[in-house]
Parts: structure tokens; C-alpha cells; sequence
């Protein structure tokens, strides 16, 4: 568990967390133009080589975050989801951080993907120094790119992990 300011960041396996983040998921943009419902939404949590974080307030999930941490792409961001309700507080600033931390302990690629209409993650993503370094077209869903973005403080060969 982390505490960073006003939130806890805590790893989770709990079912329970994953039904509360998949609701929280399928009711908010990207995935509702990308029509992802709440079973398709549920998915997301499935597999292995993941690290599911939820993003505490008050003992209220407010977001959470799952990660890659192994394949070709460890260190990927599959998915990150900030409640409606806690936008625009800081608390995906703090959760990016997060998660660049704890990538940065086995990978030097942080690695997102990004819809091509939502303007405000990409802003956010630039600004916080990811790079543009391709397009996937019609990746999810038929008419819609998502944006693959790379933030990286070396090349994986020779890679040393902060202590």
C-alpha cells in the first residue's frame, strides 16, 4: 500500500475491487464511444503478467490503474480510469507517477495507449513526457486510432533498476 497525499494506492486481487472498477470503466469516456460495456469492461482484469491497483479516498475506489509487467511491453499502462467524480484533482498526475515508479523498477519503457479523440488524456500524457511513437488504427473498435505513446529513460539492454 501507498499513501500520496489525500489517496491511497493499494495492489489488488480482490474480485470485488475489479466489479467496482469495471462499472467505474464502462461509464465513462473512452470506453463508452468505444461502446465497451460493462462485461467487455470486466475483461480488462483478466490474464497474467498483471498488476491491479486501485486508487483509494476515503474508502472509496476513485480509480485505478492495471498494469503489464511482463512481455515485450512490460511496463505498459493497459488501463487507467480516474472516477468523474475525482477529475481534475490531480489524482491521475499522482497515479502516472505511480506508476512510472514502479515501472522504472523493471523497465525503463513506460508504454500507454491513448484513444485518438480524448483530447484531455492526451494533453495530460504529453505534458507528463510521453512521446507520440505510432498509430493503431482501428485498434479497439471500427472508426477510432489509438494513439501508442512511450516515455523511457533508457533502452532495455543494460537497463539498471533504480535502487
Amino acid at each position: 500500500m501507498t499513501t500520496t497525499g489525500k489517496i491511497i494506492i493499494r495492489l489488488t486481487a480482490d474480485p470485488k475491487d475489479f466489479t467496482v472498477c469495471a462499472l467505474m470503466m464502462s461509464k465513462t469516456d473512452p470506453w463508452i464511444t468505444l461502446e465497451m460495456n460493462y462485461e467487455q469492461c470486466l475483461k480488462a482484469f483478466e490474464g497474467n503478467c498483471k498488476e491491479i491497483y486501485v486508487v483509494e479516498t476515503e474508502d472509496d475506489i476513485s480509480g485505478f490503474v492495471i498494469l503489464q509487467t511482463c512481455g515485450t511491453f512490460s511496463g505498459y499502462i493497459q488501463t487507467i480510469c480516474i472516477d468523474e467524480a475525482h477529475r481534475g484533482k490531480g489524482f491521475g498526475k499522482k497515479l502516472l507517477k505511480f506508476c512510472e515508479e514502479r515501472i522504472h523498477k523493471f523497465s525503463p519503457n513506460v508504454f500507454i495507449c491513448v484513444s485518438s479523440f480524448n483530447k484531455g488524456a492526451i494533453k495530460l500524457y504529453y505534458e507528463f513526457g510521453f512521446k507520440p511513437i505510432g498509430e493503431l488504427e482501428n485498434f479497439v473498435k471500427e472508426g477510432f486510432n489509438e494513439l501508442l505513446l512511450r516515455k523511457t529513460v533508457g533502452p532495455r539492454v543494460g537497463y539498471k533498476a533504480p535502487l
